[in-house]
C-alpha cells in the first residue's frame, strides 16, 4: 500500500477519535456510565496510537546511513508495537479495572442514561465512517482470500493497526450500547459495569493479536510472496543451466523486502558474462517486484 494512503487513513481516524473522545468524556461525566468511561479512555488510547503511527511513518522514511545501512523501515514496526502495548494498558486494563470498580459499588446509579445512549449512537456513526475509509484501503491491497489471512500476512503495520483499532472501536461501542440498554431496561447499573469489563477483554485480545503480528515483523519475518517460480523461470530464459540454489527474503519495513539468493552458474565460465547475467536478473526481478528494495545475488555451486 502507498504510504500516502496509510497516512490518510491515520489522519481520518485521528480526527474522528478526537471528536469521539471529547463527546464520550462529557457523556461519562454527566451519566456516570462505566461503559462510556471505558470507551472514553479507549478513544484517548486510539488518538495517542495514531500519533505514534504518524511518527513511525515519518521515521521510516529516513534514508539509509552508515549506522543503519538497510534504512529505518522497521521504525514503523516499533511504533506499531508501542500501539499494541498502549491499547493493552490504557485501553484494556483500565476498562476491566473500571468495570470491576463499579461492580463493587452497586449503589452507583446511572444518571441521564438517554444522553449516554445518544452519544454512543453518534460515536458509532463517526467510527463507522473512519472504519469504512480504512476498509477501502485494505480492499485495494488485499489479494488474499480473507481479511484474516491479510492481517496475518500483511507487512503494512500502520494499516493493520488502524484496521484492528477501528474494528475494536466499533465492536466496543456496540457492546457498550447493548449493555447500557440492558442496564436502562432493568434499572440495574451492574450491567453497565459488566459492559466495561467485556470491552476491556476485547481490547486485551486485539492488543495481543497486534503485538503478536508486529513482533514477528520486528524479528525479521519472511516475505509472504513466493519469488522462486518467477526467478527460476527467468534463469531458464538467461541460461538453461543456471538454477536457483537458495533464497532468503526478509521484510525490512512496510512493503519493503530484502532478498538474497544463491544461484548455480551452470555452464557460464567467464566472470564478465556471469556478472552481466546477474545484473540483468536484478533489474528484471526489481521491476517485477517493486517492494524489493535490496537484492543480493551470489553465484555458487552448493547451498
Amino acid at each position: 500500500m502507498a504510504t500516502s494512503g496509510s497516512n490518510k487513513v491515520i489522519v481520518v481516524a485521528l480526527i474522528a477519535n478526537l471528536g469521539i473522545a471529547a463527546a464520550k468524556f462529557v457523556g461519562a461525566y454527566f451519566t456516570k456510565s462505566a461503559s462510556l468511561l471505558a470507551e472514553s479512555i479507549h478513544s484517548v488510547a486510539d488518538c495517542t496510537n495514531q500519533v505514534f503511527l504518524l511518527i513511525g511513518a515519518k521515521q521510516a522514511k529516513k534514508p539509509a546511513d552508515e549506522k543503519h545501512p538497510l534504512g529505518y523501515g522497521r521504525e514503523s514496526f516499533f511504533w506499531s508495537f508501542m500501539v499494541a502495548l498502549l491499547l493493552f494498558l490504557l485501553g484494556g486494563v483500565f476498562a476491566i479495572y473500571e468495570g470491576l470498580h463499579k461492580l463493587t459499588q452497586p449503589s452507583s446509579e446511572l444518571t441521564k442514561p438517554g444522553v449516554a445512549l445518544g452519544i454512543l449512537i453518534v460515536a458509532i456513526a463517526l467510527e463507522g465512517t473512519s472504519f469504512w475509509a480504512c476498509l477501502k484501503e485494505v480492499i485495494k491491497v488485499n489479494h488474499y482470500p480473507s481479511l484474516w489471512v491479510w492481517f496475518c500476512k500483511s507487512t503494512s503495520s500502520e494499516l493493520m493497526v488502524i484496521f484492528m483499532e477501528d474494528l475494536a472501536a466499533l465492536l466496543g461501542l456496540t457492546i457498550a450500547t447493548v449493555f447500557l440498554v440492558i442496564a436502562i431496561a432493568t434499572n440495574n447499573p451492574i450491567w453497565d459495569a459488566m459492559g466495561s469489563i467485556v470491552i476491556g477483554m476485547l481490547l486485551v485480545v486485539v492488543a495481543f493479536l497486534l503485538a503478536r503480528e508486529v513482533k514477528s515483523l520486528l524479528l525479521g519475518e519472511k516475505s509472504s510472496t513466493d519469488y522462486k517460480e518467477f526467478i527460476n523461470r527467468h534463469l531458464l530464459e538467461i541460461n538453461t543451466d543456471m538454477r536457483l540454489l537458495k533464497i532468503i527474503s526478509i521484510v525490512t519495513g512496510s512493503n519493503e523486502v530484502l532478498l538474497t539468493m544463491k544461484v548455480h552458474p551452470g555452464t557460464v565460465k567467464q566472470s564478465a558474462e556471469l556478472i552481466e547475467h546477474i545484473n540483468q536478473m536484478e533489474v528484471v526481478i526489481k521491476k517485477q517486484f517493486p517492494e524489493i528494495r535490496w537484492l543480493f545475488v551470489e553465484p555458487d555451486f552448493i547451498e
